[in-house]
């Protein structure tokens, strides 16, 4: 297996640990047994914690915005469009639970890293948020409300899959 193949093993097993207990809770030994490798190899790969941690938000949120683009390729009508990523964007949570929970652990390690100063976690956040965002906002054809009122969705949808309610329940 190349070095690449294995850091990708690596991020995939990043994802799968850091969904479940999150930055701090997560160590390292846990990825590295995962991928059954050692720690000094995972070092190897990345300089530390951090850039694995670092790689497997920017691995979660590209997933996130391909599949909605994905799903908008080809698709001419906003209102289908607008369908079409949201049905994508629900079979990607539902088949790959560890994206959301990625992305939900992701945004509490920004809080508390850039409550002690270190704002490396929100850049690489918000940066991969602005991507997703104008994936979606291109689709809808640059549609700042249809854009907003997309992602308003899809964040009651997060929190409701994160909560553990059914699909549909309350709404």
């Amino acid at each position: 297996m190349s070095a690449q193949e294995r850091r990708e093993g690596v991020i995939r097993a990043a994802v799968a640990e850091f969904a479940r207990t999150g930055y701090h809770r997560t160590s390292t030994a846990a990825i590295a047994d995962r991928v059954d490798a050692t720690q000094p190899y995972l070092f190897r790969l990345f300089p530390g914690k951090k850039a694995i941690f670092v790689a497997a938000l920017l691995r979660s949120m590209e997933n996130t915005r391909l599949a909605i683009e994905a799903a908008a390729a080809g698709v001419a009508d906003g209102e289908r469009a607008l369908q079409a990523m949201a049905s994508a964007y629900s079979r990607l949570i539902l088949t790959h639970p560890e994206t959301l929970l990625m992305q939900m652990q992701g945004y509490v390690a920004v809080a508390a890293a850039e409550a002690q100063g270190d704002d490396l976690f929100g850049e690489v956040v918000r940066a991969g948020w602005m991507r997703i965002w104008e994936t979606v906002h291109l689709s809808l054809g640059a549609d700042t409300d249809e854009t907003a009122s997309f992602f308003a969705c899809g964040r009651l949808g997060n929190t409701l899959t994160a909560i553990g309610l059914p699909a549909g329940a309350g709404m």
